[in-house]
């Protein structure tokens, strides 16, 4: 892998932080939900936050 400049390695912590705050608000809310469309519009949510969080960490190995 190229070097990656320390304004890339902020932005992507910055990113990375942002999906996984995201991750565990979704997941909340999808417990939270009596609605079962709503449950699953956050439960979907949840895990394309998580899926966002585990590609850009791939840019850190």
């Amino acid at each position: 892998m190229s070097q990656i400049s320390e304004l890339d390695l902020q932005n992507l912590r910055h990113l990375i932080g942002g999906y996984d705050t995201t991750h565990c608000k979704m997941q909340e809310y999808a417990k939270e939900a009596q609605d079962p469309q709503v449950k699953q519009f956050f439960q979907k949510g949840a895990k394309s936050a998580m899926d966002n969080k585990q590609q850009l960490m791939k840019f850190l190995q």
